[in-house]
């Protein structure tokens, strides 16, 4: 998943799929760790994948705090 896709996405989605990719992730090692999966790499692809969209959901959060916080100091 690249970052122009993830940036797309709205919060909620981002969420969901935050929650889709931690399970797929799971299946993945606990596949690998009782017979070898075909491609190992994809572990290591999901877990990045859960990163890039954990650090837009915290940006987001970030950029919404600011904005109440400037719209309060505004009143």
């Amino acid at each position: 998943m690249k970052n122009s896709e993830i940036h797309e996405l709205t919060t909620e989605e981002v969420i969901a799929r935050i929650n889709e990719e931690k399970a797929n992730l799971t299946k993945m090692k606990f596949a690998h760790t009782v017979s070898a999966i075909e491609n190992p790499t994809r572990i290591t692809k999901v877990r990045k994948d859960v990163a890039r969209l954990n650090t837009e959901l915290t940006k987001r959060k970030a950029e919404a705090k600011a904005s109440a916080a400037t719209e309060s100091a505004s009143e």
